[in-house]
């Protein structure tokens, strides 16, 4: 039994096999994110080609958007604050704490959503490869 694809973004894992995991450690956390170069199940190289993850920027802008946008709402709605300061103190303190989140969940996204060389393939989910 496999997980979906949403399933497989949410816990970080490779979108070939949906097993092995993308990122040792946690988003958040004392030590620094690192994504594994090979899926450690399939053996999957998650960089397809050299600069593939220049699009994860796009990606991550796009959420950095929608989240500074509700938090903006948010703040003008709960404060009715007409001072920048309170906009510009709230909305750069969102974009620092959503940074880990934006890099771990842009890379997901791409690689599940945005990639058509990539693909579930079940052959994979059971059989641990040896690399």
């Amino acid at each position: 039994m496999s997980i979906s694809k949403f399933q497989a973004v949410l816990s970080s894992k490779c979108p070939r096999c949906r097993t092995g995991k993308m990122f040792s450690g946690s988003a958040y956390g004392l030590s620094r994110q690192k994504m594994h170069e090979h899926c450690p199940h399939c053996g999957f190289k998650f960089e397809i080609e050299p600069g593939y993850f220049y699009a994860a920027m796009y990606v991550s802008y796009a959420f950095s958007v929608g989240e500074v946008l509700c938090m903006a709402l948010v703040t003008a709605l709960a404060t009715k604050s007409e001072s920048p300061w309170t906009y510009i103190i709230v909305l750069f303190t969102t974009i620092v704490l959503f940074a880990p989140f934006n890099y771990r969940y842009s890379r997901l996204v791409l690689l599940h959503y945005l990639s058509p060389k990539v693909s579930f393939n079940p052959k994979y989910a059971g059989v641990k490869n040896k690399l």
